[in-house]
């Protein structure tokens, strides 16, 4: 699944540091605003501890993780709805991703230039927010001028999504976010077909300097206060240590400098996991002696859908599923051991999977 989160900020909070961490992709890196004009992109893989133990019990020979890809856009600044900065091209690349990383500077460096002047993570996400909204209120008035004109004739389907256009408009004057609005059921597709920027979720990214990527600083508690009220997630890197820690390639060095520092595992992996956590991702596995394999699926999915994440052929063919819990496999040691055991269970296409099912599917073209 080609899913995305887009990073974003304001010039100069370490967004393409962080992106180059996380990809081992060198976006370009500057001491001024603007020094990334095209968007980066990096094919992530998602560390999962499952899947190497899957790996060592069957000894396959391809292990496969799974994936999501991270866009690194340029720096948004003050009047990029109206197109300053190049302000529209980097929103429209906005558009395209399905959650934000939005990574706030929450540490003082006399050396590294703040565009405002001075660091403050809670100003500078108000001013990324005010840019998407007001793009946001563009699209949504356009919408509700061509709707108006149907909806004055009576038509009822026109009337009904006129109303929802005109309570979002009312939402996004007031400063609020496209994703604060509550929806009816029926409501939910039009706000998908919109791709607001303001309706993707979002993870707010502190990016912090090495004192404080353990126990986080007066910066950060301001930003988790205003996440509690936004309801969503935040965590807390340090950008500049992470790309230390990608320049060592011994894993022993690499464990010795994260113990040295505080961390059990690099702030990029508890990124990646949260950021798929935060698209509504979860896994599943096949596993054979050609090769173990996650896979990945939204939260929800049938098997058949799952299946098709596969090939569509196995989705249109689905017959059924054999369904291993991955605990089980894990605790019996293999397949076998889990069919004498009992504990495979053979399941149909209302089957709803859950994250570490182990599974193979058996389809018919």
């Amino acid at each position: 699944m080609a899913l995305q989160c887009g990073i974003v900020g304001l010039p100069n909070v370490g967004k393409s540091t962080l992106f180059n961490c996380l990809s081992n992709a060198k976006a370009q890196s500057a001491n001024f605003p603007f020094c990334t004009i095209e968007p980066n992109l990096g094919v992530i893989t998602v560390p999962d501890q499952r899947l190497n133990m899957l790996a060592e019990l069957v000894q396959p020979q391809n292990v496969l993780p799974t994936t999501v890809e991270i866009v690194d856009i340029a720096g948004l600044v003050k009047g990029a709805s109206k197109g300053e900065g190049l302000g529209n091209k980097f929103l429209g690349n906005i558009r395209t991703t399905d959650a934000i990383l939005h990574v706030l500077r929450c540490y003082d460096d006399d050396n590294i230039i703040h565009v405002d002047g001075s660091v403050d993570p809670i100003r500078d996400k108000e001013v990324i927010d005010m840019e998407l909204q007001l793009k946001d209120l563009d699209s949504v008035l356009a919408k509700k001028e061509k709707t108006g004109k149907a909806a004055r004739t009576g038509d009822k389907e026109a009337v009904k999504q006129l109303e929802f256009y005109v309570r979002l408009i009312s939402l996004l004057e007031s400063g609020e976010n496209a994703r604060k609005l509550e929806l009816e059921e029926s409501e939910e597709f039009m706000m998908q077909e919109m791709q607001l920027l303001t309706a993707k979720p979002v993870l707010y990214v502190c990016n912090v300097d090495e004192e404080s990527v353990v126990t986080g600083n007066d910066y950060v508690t301001r930003v988790k206060e205003m996440a509690l009220a936004e309801n969503a997630k935040v965590i807390t890197i340090g950008a500049a240590i992470e790309a230390d820690i990608a320049e060592l390639d011994d894993i022993e060095e690499r464990q010795m400098f994260l113990e040295d520092i505080g961390l059990e595992e690099p702030g990029v992996a508890v990124l990646i996991r949260t950021a798929y956590e935060l698209l509504n991702l979860q896994t599943y596995f096949t596993a054979g002696v050609k090769e173990v394999r996650a896979w990945t699926v939204k939260k929800g999915a049938t098997a058949p859908q799952a299946a098709g994440v596969i090939h569509t052929d196995f989705e249109k063919g689905f017959i059924r599923a054999e369904v291993m819990a991955y605990n089980d496999f894990v605790d019996l040691g293999s397949e076998q051991a889990v069919k004498d055991a009992g504990k495979l269970s053979v399941e149909g296409k209302e089957y709803i999977v859950k994250d570490g099912d182990i599974m193979h599917f058996r389809f018919n073209v």
